[in-house]
């Protein structure tokens, strides 16, 4: 049994430590910045949902250029292509910066984040993106490989099926669980930072969405 403790705590906590610190060289983390800012703000479910259905997924749902309405407007196998392509924004260019390239400790926040500023406030949309959900997924995962992922998964899951709040609130509640999780998993400030920054882009990206405080989610026919 305490070995079998010892195991799942390990796995939970993850890999420690996580962020050692570190001094790359400045030209490496504007490199790895801009990279990963152009990477985010490519708007790939617009271009595949043009490409494959020559539509426009701004004109579907919430009129997000998201992965979302490019499943709408151009169905399941383009939506799951976008879905993949949005978290690879996010993963290749914090994962090659971070295990390629060493860049760790405070140099890695901007990296980190930069992918969803780029998809979020896309030059190539003229500042209207996505909403950097899945961008969030990716970059998480490269950092944390299957961990920050499939607990800020699993959360929304439950949030979804057992409390029904309305999509942004269940969002916003999710990630000051992770934030919870981050504390307690991996306790290094840059970590935390970086998961607090994130925490405000997306309230900054959904604000119009939560003009109705904790609403439950309404039933659909």
């Amino acid at each position: 049994m305490t070995g079998g403790t010892i195991t799942l705590y390990g796995v939970l906590h993850g890999p420690q430590p996580l962020l050692l610190p570190g001094e790359p060289s400045s030209w490496v983390v504007v490199l790895w910045t801009v990279v990963g800012f152009v990477m985010g703000s490519l708007p790939t479910a617009v271009m595949l949902a043009r490409l494959v259905a020559h539509r426009d997924p701004r004109e579907a749902g919430d009129r997000n250029p998201g992965a979302a309405n490019a499943w709408r407007v151009a169905g399941p196998v383009v939506g799951m292509l976008a879905v993949l392509l949005e978290g690879m924004k996010g993963l290749v260019p914090v994962a090659l910066a971070y295990w390629q390239w060493q860049v760790t400790g405070w140099a890695l926040i901007p990296i980190m984040l930069a992918p969803v500023c780029g998809h979020m406030f896309s030059p190539f949309l003229r500042g209207r993106g996505g909403k950097g959900i899945t961008v969030t997924f990716g970059v998480w995962t490269a950092l944390t490989a299957w961990r920050v992922p499939i607990f800020f998964g699993l959360v929304l899951f439950l949030l979804i099926v057992f409390v029904r709040l309305e999509d942004a609130w269940t969002l916003m509640l999710g990630w000051c669980l992770v934030l919870v999780y981050l504390l307690w998993a991996y306790p290094s400030a840059p970590v935390l930072v970086t998961g607090i920054a994130n925490y405000g882009l997306l309230i900054l990206r959904h604000m119009p969405d939560l003009h109705r405080p904790f609403a439950k989610r309404r039933h659909r026919e």
